[in-house]
């Protein structure tokens, strides 16, 4: 049984790997303009063609937005796989609970603000006012999670809260400028499109080294599922889980579904719950997640585009759906 769950792994790591790696070709090959993998190669590996518009296009276009959904998906997974530890529930996660909204209202409020006082907002100061909202909105339902205990009922707490945090933000933006409604709009939304290097050197500045930490407390994670309750690794989980959760806020905005689903499927295919083998897992899937629905969300209606929250929801709502008839019984 243990070399069939080591083979088991295996296949599941080399899978995740090869559909990666597609991921990575598909994106960088399909849009409204087409290059032949030959030139691809010649212009990523050789920098061949400077100057040329598939040259801008790739290097300042297509691949920024690559590694924004790797980076920013992988840390929703990674967020949503704490708040599942924490909470003990299944359907924990940063967009259900609430958090994502919380940190959508704070970035929305800074914006509104700062914007009346300067010509554009910094990206450390979104992700600092993610995290602030983040926190926020975990505070709260940390208060009223001690006194529920039904899983259908803190949900419900989740979208409570997320409903409010919503209210607030909508108030905010009913007294912003035309230009400054029309980006926090697009911004909300949730999109990968308008990644550049800058920002993608602020997400793996954040997401990675926060990445390698979780990873580090696998064993105080699995003597957490145990029952083992340590008052200082109960507030790391916390603060690990919103910062990577307010760090996709505030660079892609609020996206769904993806912190639920993505540690679920990881766990169903590796048929494990040990965090030293999930923990890297999880990630990789959710880096390859995004990178295949941000892919549907820009060609399937081209050349239109879908906010990348509709796609991760059409996959992960039902997830989310079984899971809960799965309980129930």
């Amino acid at each position: 049984m243990q070399i069939k769950k080591i083979i088991r792994c295996q296949v599941v790591y080399i899978l995740l790997v090869v559909l990666f790696v597609l991921a990575v070709i598909f994106n960088i090959n399909t849009g409204n303009v087409h290059i032949s993998p030959a030139r691809i190669f010649r212009i990523i590996f050789l920098h061949g063609d400077m100057g040329t518009p598939e040259y801008n296009i790739i290097w300042k276009i297509r691949l920024p937005r690559l590694c924004m959904a790797a980076i920013l998906g992988g840390a929703l997974s990674l967020s949503g796989f704490l708040l599942q530890t924490f909470f003990r529930n299944p359907i924990a996660g940063p967009f259900v609970l609430g958090i994502s909204s919380g940190a959508k209202m704070f970035v929305a409020i800074t914006m509104i603000f700062l914007l009346k006082y300067m010509s554009g907002m910094p990206l450390w100061a979104q992700v600092a006012a993610a995290f602030v909202g983040s926190l926020l909105a975990m505070l709260y339902v940390l208060l009223f999670a001690n006194r529920v205990k039904s899983m259908s009922m803190l949900l419900v707490v989740g979208i409570m809260i997320s409903y409010i945090c919503s209210a607030i933000t909508d108030l905010c933006i009913t007294f912003a400028n035309d230009s400054d409604i029309a980006n926090l709009t697009h911004w909300a939304m949730g999109s990968f499109s308008g990644s550049s290097w800058s920002t993608v050197k602020l997400a793996a500045a954040v997401v990675f080294p926060t990445a390698v930490v979780t990873f580090l407390f696998s064993k105080p994670i699995s003597a957490y599922l145990l029952g083992i309750h340590i008052r200082f690794f109960r507030v790391c989980i916390i603060l690990l889980s919103s910062l990577l959760s307010a760090c996709v806020t505030a660079l892609a905005g609020p996206i769904s579904f993806v912190g639920i689903a993505v540690p679920h499927i990881t766990r169903l295919s590796l048929k494990t719950t040990k965090p030293v083998v999930t923990i890297p897992a999880i990630f990789l899937c959710g880096a390859v997640f995004c990178m295949f629905c941000d892919l549907i969300a820009r060609t399937i209606f081209s050349p239109s585009e879908l906010a990348i929250g509709t796609v991760t929801a059409v996959f992960g709502a039902p997830v989310v759906i079984w899971l809960m008839v799965k309980r129930q019984k």
